[in-house]
This record gives structure tokens, sequence and C-alpha cells, in this order.
């Protein structure tokens, strides 16, 4: 049964100024810009609605959807009649939305978006749209709207707005991305529905059905194949590997590091390093020997650099260090976590949505690690290995998309072949170069390298263990194609 004109009349005497906003928003692909722009109140809203035969008949489905979108259960149940549940089963049906997938993600970001997150949205677009329509009383869909306008928004157009939320607020740009993600799942389900062909296929409304409920079981992702990060990119992009050996500067400047030895074997590691990653298409960038302050104007230059045609960032650092930091050759201290945090999206917009790999090899404190004799566990001591203790902590942004490799545990001490190079660079190269021609994902190879090191005895029964942390989102596999 269609909603009267007294159900009407009673549901637009609820509705607040911003609301009919979003109604109209949401309903820009029915209603032809001109009648929108002359609407004012929810009765006049109706009233077109009407004229358009959109709440008559079959259609009188579409008010309930959009006053489902705006999150007004209430006047659902008490003027239209049915519930959220209803309306959400509904919804599942093919092709019975009406508003697109994608009208509906840019409604569900302007309602993420809070008063800072507009003002600064507002001051990167200053050049892009008019003066007069940046005022204060603009809101976000107006923004949306005009960029519409301006041909820097779209359907197949979400770039600009890509890089925008990854300045502004990561957790902007994820949404983006979990809709693009759906949206191709969805294109590829109607494709094989239809033979192959996606032509007039309808993903963006069947995305919608699928996810509008937001408490909902159907909203729940359904098992399915990890995606893996695009790694085709040609470069694929940089390898940056910070290498530091020569410690003469810090034992003559600082007295409790006296002790402190050079790195002898380091230049093995960097080695293999540029040898794996150079067959995995990524710019080798090296730099050796360099201070505490270097290491951050350097890491800067990146930081600084634009990766938007480069798939992957990927930073190695060899030197000495103690829990939670690294040692410059100056005996200054640099947190791993300054560095790291460097290329987060907000930091470094370009690889927003990229992975970010960190292989940090260095001591993380001066403890060593007891091993427990096991039958499978008989390989000699090596008396020929040192460690890169001076005599985890939060390392990781709280971000998606990062990896950091330790070479050991927090508190304890790793170890260096002064004519092999290191346990685990050794043992992260070996398996990088085996395993990724076979399709192996990065934590999958990560699990072996830490089985091959934890095996290795140093001393009577000193043992070392590496230490992954991620929040990567996908597999991560290095291409060699």
């Amino acid at each position: 049964m269609e909603p009267s004109r007294r159900e009407l009349l009673l549901v637009s005497e609820e509705l607040g100024e911003a609301e009919v906003a979003a109604l109209k928003f949401l309903s820009r692909e029915h209603i032809p810009l001109r009648k929108l722009e002359a609407i004012q109140k929810a009765q006049d809203f109706f009233d077109v609605l009407q004229e358009k035969g959109m709440i008559e008949g079959e259609n009188r489905f579409f008010l309930m959807e959009l006053l489902c979108r705006i999150r007004r259960i209430d006047l659902l149940e008490s003027m239209l009649h049915t519930t959220r549940q209803n309306v959400e089963r509904e919804l599942q049906i093919p092709g019975r939305a009406k508003v697109s997938a994608y009208r509906y993600l840019l409604f569900q970001l302007s309602e993420d978006i809070t008063e800072d997150d507009l003002r600064s949205f507002k001051f990167l677009l200053g050049e892009e749209l008019p003066k007069c329509r940046l005022i204060p009383k603009t809101t976000m869909l107006d923004i949306f709207i005009e960029m519409e306008k301006k041909g820097i928004l779209g359907e197949d157009n979400l770039s600009t707005l890509k890089k925008l939320c990854a300045e502004i607020n990561i957790s902007l740009l994820k949404t983006i991305e979990e809709y693009e993600l759906k949206f191709g799942e969805e294109k590829m389900f109607v494709a094989e529905e239809e033979g192959g062909s996606t032509a007039g296929c309808e993903a963006p409304a069947r995305c919608l059905e699928s996810c509008v409920a937001l408490d909902s079981p159907a909203r729940q992702h359904q098992p399915s194949e990890l995606e893996s990060y695009k790694m085709s990119s040609r470069p694929c992009g940089v390898c940056l590997i910070l290498n530091n050996h020569s410690f003469a500067k810090a034992r003559e400047r600082v007295p409790e590091l006296r002790a402190m030895r050079d790195r002898n074997g380091t230049d093995v590691d960097a080695e293999a390093l540029k040898r794996v990653f150079k067959g995995f298409h990524f710019t080798i960038a090296e730099y050796r020997d360099l201070t505490a302050e270097e290491i951050r104007k350097t890491v800067n230059i990146y930081r600084c650099e634009d990766h938007k045609d480069k798939d992957c960032f990927v930073c190695c650092i060899l030197s000495h260090g103690k829990k939670g930091v690294i040692y410059g050759v100056d005996g200054q201290e640099v947190s791993i976590q300054e560095l790291t945090t460097s290329f987060t999206g907000k930091n470094c917009c370009s690889l927003a949505g990229k992975p970010k790999v960190f292989f940090v090899q260095a001591c993380q404190g001066d403890a060593y690690l007891e091993g427990v004799n096991i039958d499978t566990d008989s390989g000699e001591p090596d008396a020929s290995v040192e460690t890169d203790a001076r005599f985890q902590l939060e390392c990781i942004p709280a971000e998606a998309d990062f990896l950091l490799g330790m070479a050991t545990l927090q508190d304890y001490v790793s170890y260096r072949s002064t004519s092999e190079g290191t346990w685990y660079i050794q043992a992260l190269c070996r398996h990088l170069e085996n395993s990724s021609p076979l399709g192996q994902d990065i934590l999958t190879i990560l699990t072996a390298v830490n089985e091959e090191v934890s095996r290795r005895t140093c001393k009577p029964n000193s043992k070392q263990m590496p230490q992954p942390t991620f929040t990567l989102r996908k597999k991560l596999v290095f291409s060699v194609d």
C-alpha cells in the first residue's frame, strides 16, 4: 500500500534540514539536478517523487529505502508501518535497491567526516572548487556535488577523493577501498552469471544490497580466497637499504659505547638484499654509515617522494640497536617507530593502501635467548658470530598495510657472522629467492625464516627467534615475472 498524503505530511514534519539534504543527495540518479536544487522542504521533495511516480505502486519501496539509509527507523515503523528488518530483507533481492552503491558510499563518508576533516577538505579543494561553494555552512554532501560537477568525482573516478582521504583521514580511505573490493567481487559474480559479460550488469546496486544492513548477518563477509596486493608495476617500488658498518664515531663520541664494534659481515647482507629485491623489480637505494640525523633525512627524502606509480615500499635497516631503536654510526638513537610512521597514509599519501615493508637487522636488547634441547636440534655452537647489541616496543603504526620483520624478539640479541652475514637476513633472502617464484606470500616465508633461524645455535645453547609484526590486509607476494 502506497503512503497517503497524510502519511507523507507527517513524515515531512519530522525531517530536519540536514535529513532533507541527505534524501536529495541519495536521489540524484533519479531526479534532475535542477529540480533537486529547487527543493527546500521535505514536502517539496515528496511532491517531486510523486510527479516522477517514485512513491506509487511498486515504487513505494523507494521511500522506505531512503528512510532506512538515513537511519530514520522510527518513521519507517510509525508512519509507513514496516520495520528495518523488512526493508533490509527486501534489499537483498537483486535489483530492488534504487540508491546506487556509489551514492550510498559518499553518504556514508559524509556521516563519518568530522568538522576538522571538513575544514581540511575545503582547504585542499580551494583551487578546484569555487570559493563561494566553500563557505562555512557548506556541508560534505555539498562538496561531493561540486566535485561531481567539476568532473573530479564519479562512480568510475574516485582517485581524487582517495588521495584527499589518504591525506586527511586514513579510515575514510579504507571505507572507499572496502567499497572497491566489494564492487569488484560483485562485478565478477555478475559476469559469471551472464556467461562472462559484464555489459549492463547492476553491480553497484547489488553491492549495496549486500552491505546495507550495518548490523545484519548479511553484511558479514563470506569465506573467500584472500586477495593479493597489486605488485605488477615496473619498477615495483623502492628498496631502501640503510647499511651501517663503521661505528668509529660512536666509540669516539660516546664514552659508554667504546665497546661497540664495527659490523663486519654487514656488506654480505646488503649484497644479498640488493640481489633479491632487484630480482623483484625494485629500484635499489643503498646508503652506508649514516648518523642518526642522516638516517632521518634519508628516510624523509623517500617519504616525500611520489610513489603513485609504484606498488610497494621496502626499507631494510642493518645496524646496531637496542629495545625499540637503532643506532646511527655516531652512537645516537633513532626510534624504529619514528621511521615506520613516516610512511603512514597521512605522512606519505602516495603509499596509502599499498604495502610498506620494513626488515630490521639489529639487536633489541642484550639478553641471550636460551635454547631447549630437543632431538631435532643438533647443530654445533658457532663461535664465529657476533651480536648486534650494543655490548617489541610498539614499532609498527596502528594502520593497515605495514609489515615489520625484526631479526629478534624484544630484549634479545641477534647474531651476525663476520664472513657470512647475519642469520636473519641471509635466511630471509634465501627463502624469498626460493619461495616467491612458487607464489608463496611473505607471511608464509617469514614463518619458514623463523623456523630456520630458531634452529641455529651460538655459544653454549644460545638461540635467536625473529619476530614479524604486521597489519597487512591482503596477501603480499613478490613477483619475479
